[in-house]
């Protein structure tokens, strides 16, 4: 009787060879992907930075509200009426000389 040393076969060695790769694959796709744990990272940067934008937009809208109520019928302040005269219509009052 003699002993021969056994060999995988080659659909084994296949087998093996393909779960490995297919492993590798959607383990790569996991991370690096389009859904993968990096873009993710990037989408949750992203939101914040769009988060802070908006808050600098609602301050701004609530800033413009502001002026433009003073400048409304029911509530008229002069003084942005003259700061909006001077900037906008270039308007000077008599008494004031230009220095350039």
């Amino acid at each position: 009787m003699t002993l021969r040393a056994s060999r995988p076969s080659l659909g084994v060695l296949i087998f093996f060879a393909v779960t490995l790769s297919l492993s590798a694959y959607f383990t790569f796709a996991a991370v690096q992907g389009d859904f993968g744990l990096f873009r993710r990272a990037e989408i949750i940067v992203e939101g914040e930075k769009l988060e802070q934008e908006v808050e600098e937009l609602r301050a701004e809208v609530a800033r413009m509200e502001n002026l433009t109520l003073r400048l409304s019928d029911e509530f008229l302040d002069l003084d942005l009426l003259d700061q909006q005269a001077r900037d906008v219509l270039g308007l000077l009052r008599a008494d004031e000389i230009v220095v350039n």
